[in-house]
């Protein structure tokens, strides 16, 4: 919750437009559960995955496909 919490906050500040790189890992879980809750005005967002593999979104090391799924 505390990086979620972190994220959420660091969005209101910037005025609603934010911009947020995503890896993959156990990070996915976290910000999967939590920021939901978490955050107001997403659809203004920017959101960048930093490691994504170059194979298909519903391949195991897909990075878009694992926050897809959660």
């Amino acid at each position: 919750p505390a990086l979620a919490q972190l994220v959420a906050e660091r969005a209101a500040g910037a005025g609603g437009r934010f911009s947020l790189g995503l890896s993959g890992g156990s990070l996915v879980g976290i910000l999967s559960r939590d920021l939901p809750l978490a955050a107001a005005a997403p659809a203004r967002w920017l959101v960048a995955f930093c490691d994504e593999r170059l194979v298909p979104p519903e391949h195991p090391e897909s990075t878009a496909g694992a926050y897809e799924v959660s």
